[in-house]
């Protein structure tokens, strides 16, 4: 897996620990403000790759690195903003008012766990700066549900990791048919899939899809809503990487619009190459699976694919 400078954060721990090294440059992503303590939650349980920062700082200084130095002598103005909770990671998105991915790792326990969902509230993630941080009075009147991306049920093994997916920075604004339908119906597959699967991890986010207009170009035009200009996605998706007993990995990849749909629909018809996924999001997932294990196994729209670097290489 991709070997990233370490902070106090071990912020390439998200990465490795399922191949899903999103090409972020995960490196530095501490809480808005500066320092603090490690990320706990989900980050520190999953398997994580060392990240070889002793030895960095024992290697003699790079030629240009005092002068790179220099350079962020008043500070970086942005980094990538991990977030690591007791049931799920996040990178959040500042200008979206929301994440750009979340991922979790589901578990069949979970599922039957104690929690009780009227108990938790929506509130605003104090940890992201008030500039670019979401509210309950944005989503007032918008006429969009606040949509999880790591959904409530999901973990229902203890109240703390129930609240803490009631974040907004793990919300975005969705279609309410679209969250109490058809998105509902995949949350509740990814559950069921626990029963089958030694584990199950489920990466979801926003997608911002572009569409023809009536002059013949192409532009990405979407709704922003509440006076912080929380941004709506147009779309969304939600990738499986599923480690089969026999130790194989299967992949599923969907993406849904933001607009009502039939909960009639089979999921199926959501499949989508990951390639079409990776693409539009400008994320990365199986570069970094298949550095991980060579029996990838990838659901797509009509069959199956093993995928292996080269024919993933050629998809893009």
């Amino acid at each position: 897996m991709q070997r990233l400078r370490g902070s106090r954060w071990l912020v390439a721990g998200a990465a490795l620990a399922v191949g899903v090294g999103l090409g972020l440059g995960l490196a530095g992503g501490r809480r808005q403000g500066g320092g603090g303590p490690p990320a706990a939650g989900l980050l520190s349980r999953l398997p994580v790759v060392p990240v070889a920062a002793a030895a960095a700082e024992l290697s003699p200084p790079a030629p240009g690195a005092a002068a790179r130095g220099e350079l962020a002598k008043y500070g970086l103005p942005g980094l990538p903003q991990l977030r690591s909770r007791e049931s799920y990671v996040l990178c959040y998105d500042p200008r979206s008012r929301s994440a750009l991915w979340v991922l979790e790792q589901l578990r069949g326990a979970a599922r039957g766990g104690p929690s009780d969902r009227a108990a938790c509230d929506f509130q605003a993630d104090e940890s992201v700066h008030e500039y670019h941080r979401a509210t309950n009075a944005d989503y007032r009147g918008s006429g969009f549900d606040r949509g999880h991306l790591a959904a409530a049920a999901n973990h229902r093994g203890s109240q703390k990791a129930m609240q803490d997916t009631f974040y907004l920075s793990n919300v975005a604004p969705q279609d309410p048919h679209l969250n109490q339908k058809a998105w509902n119906n995949l949350e509740k597959y990814c559950r069921s899939l626990t029963k089958y699967n030694k584990n199950v991890y489920v990466c979801t986010g926003p997608l911002f899809l572009p569409r023809m207009e009536a002059d013949g170009k192409m532009y990405i035009k979407y709704q922003v809503i509440g006076k912080n200009n929380v941004a709506v996605p147009t779309h969304f998706f939600k990738v499986l990487i599923l480690e089969k007993l026999n130790g194989e990995i299967e992949l599923r990849s969907y993406v849904m619009p933001n607009s009502p749909v039939e909960e009639t629909i089979p999921l199926e018809r959501f499949l989508v190459p990951i390639e079409s996924i990776e693409r539009a999001s400008g994320l990365l997932f199986v570069p970094n699976i298949l550095k991980r294990t060579n029996r990838l196994q990838a659901i797509m729209p009509g069959h199956t694919a093993e995928l292996t670097q080269g024919t993933h290489d050629r998809t893009l």
